[in-house]
């Protein structure tokens, strides 16, 4: 709960990479325990082998219990071009600190036959799109 976290300090200066001496090399915009939402977007993110299979392009927090439910994944094209987003329930990522990234425990074919969509596009406002989510995923996030 975040009623449990100790004090946090203030963040960074924006656009600097300064660390805190105090804390083992961590930029002061992440704690041991938490992280600011601009440092997981880009994170890369794995297959249980170790494989790249994209990025975290952004996530999506549920407006009323505050929790993040997915992470979209950013997966395949080039620069930005012809890649698909993947929202994965945010439960299914584990962070690895050896590979510095989240890993999934989903190979590319399953990951290439879950519910997408393209770059520019929102998937999410397709009112029946979380359904189709939850469905391939099993058990919704909040749920979890």
């Amino acid at each position: 709960m975040p009623t449990d976290l100790p004090t946090e300090r203030a963040v960074r200066k924006p656009g600097t990479m300064e660390l805190d001496p105090a804390a083992e090399g961590l930029a002061l915009d992440e704690t041991p325990r938490l992280i600011a939402s601009d440092k997981v977007e880009g994170t890369a993110v794995y297959d249980r082998e170790g494989h790249h299979l994209g990025t975290v392009h952004n996530f999506m927090v549920d407006k009323v219990s505050g929790q993040v439910a997915y992470a979209v994944l950013a997966f395949g094209g080039f620069l930005g071009l012809g890649e698909n987003h993947h929202p994965l329930p945010w439960r299914a990522l584990t962070y690895d600190t050896r590979l510095g990234g989240y890993v999934v425990d989903l190979d590319p074919g399953e990951l290439s036959g879950a519910p997408s969509h393209g770059s520019g596009e929102d998937g999410f406002a397709d009112p029946a799109y979380g359904k189709r989510l939850d469905d391939y995923y099993g058990r919704g996030p909040a749920l979890a």
